[in-house]
């Protein structure tokens, strides 16, 4: 299916990081972290409401999904259930939102440890999280963009992730 929305599909880099023209951009991004994504990973998901986060978040697990053969049916956002687990055979996907906790420490009995350790965790709202958390970190901040479907995204790796990055990041 093609996307006939204006600015649909451009995936732009500049000093402040992606521009992502729609929905499908955002998809396609997703699409392709989450084929260089690995169990003991977390993947930082940051910006104000409605700024893409949770499409990030279901794109990138129906894509793992997709890759790995596995049906997910529906990917709801864990606003309430505040975690959402997905089996998958190198890893299960960990989507956590933490906007409603309070401080970090309530962060730690949803067992966000335990997941990294063999698992992926997507985590929206991750100025909760508890600092020194294992795993190879993944920060991507979302923002509004200049039109009502535009939005950037600023990427910021470890060690680990600029390696994997390198060359995936900005070749729409």
């Amino acid at each position: 299916m093609t996307d006939t929305r204006p600015n649909a599909g451009t995936c732009r880099t500049t000093g402040d990081g992606e521009i992502l023209g729609g929905l499908a951009e955002t998809e396609r991004l997703a699409s392709r972290l989450s084929g260089v994504a690995q169990p003991g990973d977390l993947i930082c998901l940051s910006g104000e409401l409605g700024t893409g986060k949770t499409a990030f978040a279901r794109s990138f697990i129906r894509s793992r999904a997709s890759f790995a053969g596995v049906e997910v049916g529906e990917v709801p956002s864990p606003t309430f259930t505040l975690a959402q687990t997905y089996e998958m055979p190198r890893g299960d996907i960990w989507h956590f939102d933490l906007f409603r906790l309070e401080h970090p420490g309530e962060t730690l009995e949803l067992g966000i440890e335990d997941a990294l350790n063999d698992g992926i965790c997507l985590v929206e709202w991750p100025d909760r999280l508890p600092e020194n958390l294992p795993g190879a970190r993944l920060d991507m901040a979302f923002t509004f963009g200049a039109t009502e479907d535009e939005r950037r995204v600023g990427i910021v790796g470890d060690a680990t992730w600029r390696e994997r990055l390198a060359g995936l990041v900005g070749n729409g």
